[in-house]
């Protein structure tokens, strides 16, 4: 007989368990095959669920603190999620202290720093190389359309790309908090979009401030309507912001999300000047 391995609930980008980006996390899934990850992410029901095995040769110098990370929605396996890892880091950090962990994912080899602040535990990943590409008029009105959003009500100050830092997404920028607060979108379609264009979220965007923005990320190739804290999105919205202009090269920039699902949540991106990656940071706790 097969002992299930212990699933642990989580809470990232958030030191309330009722805020931020619940995620599932098996510190030991050696014995689960595809299938079974799968089934555990879908009865959890969380946006992403993340399930850590043995490193590649390359990271197992690392002793005890280098893995092998899946990420699953309750869809179909994603090739890297922020939030489950933030996650993940918080339950090691829990377990074998704070330091550096890095993590082998499919998108490529990512870094993550453990620190305790005021005794809570906080998680800074470091993205893959991003990159930033135009998004087509026919596929933006497509997006658009789905998601019953005017043209007019988008900002030309942050005009629509799709961004990468280890997963897709699609940045739209909304002219007014209001816009970004009222969201009910045609589900079949936008997922249709998104399945197309590869993307895993799209990202709408409202900004406050030079530095402060607010967010909100549709998931429905996911299998949920909308992402509570978005890593992956949070380290290519980074990327897009330096790529643009928007920010200074060395940033330091907050994005709110979660708010209008009532759960909030608090994302720091920092951008280093002469390294393209992203460092995506954030509190996070055991959900009981």
């Amino acid at each position: 007989m097969t002992t299930q391995p212990a699933v642990l609930h989580y809470t990232a980008f958030s030191d309330d368990p009722q805020g931020g980006n619940p995620a599932g996390v098996v510190l030991d899934a050696a014995g689960l095959d595809d299938d079974a990850m799968l089934a555990i992410a879908a009865e959890l029901g969380y946006s992403e669920s993340a399930f850590l095995t043995a490193p590649p040769e390359e990271l197992g110098e690392a002793s005890g603190r280098a893995f092998t990370i899946r990420y699953f929605s309750p869809k179909a396996e994603v090739p890297f999620c922020g939030h489950a890892t933030v996650a993940t880091a918080v339950a090691l950090g829990e377990r074998i202290g704070p330091g550096d962990l890095v993590f082998a994912t499919r998108a490529g080899t990512v870094p993550v720093s453990v620190t305790e602040e005021s005794g809570a535990l906080r998680a800074t990943l470091t993205t893959v190389e991003p990159h930033v590409e135009a998004v087509g008029d026919t596929d933006l009105a497509e997006a658009l359309a789905a998601l019953d959003w005017p043209a007019d009500d988008l900002d030309s100050a942050l005009p629509p790309r799709i961004a990468f830092a280890g997963a897709r997404h699609l940045v739209i920028g909304a002219a007014t908090r209001e816009r970004l607060a009222d969201l009910s979108y045609d589900f079949s379609r936008l997922e249709a979009l998104m399945r197309r264009l590869d993307l895993t979220t799209v990202q709408l965007v409202w900004r406050e401030s030079a530095p402060v923005f607010h967010v909100r990320d549709p998931f429905p190739v996911g299998g949920v309507v909308e992402d509570p804290a978005t890593g992956a999105a949070a380290g290519a919205f980074g990327a897009y912001a330096r790529e643009l202009g928007l920010v200074p090269g060395s940033s330091v920039l907050t994005l709110h999300q979660g708010v209008d699902m009532g759960r909030p949540g608090v994302l720091t991106v920092e951008l280093r000047e002469g390294d393209a990656r992203v460092r995506v940071s954030g509190t996070g706790t055991r959900i009981a």
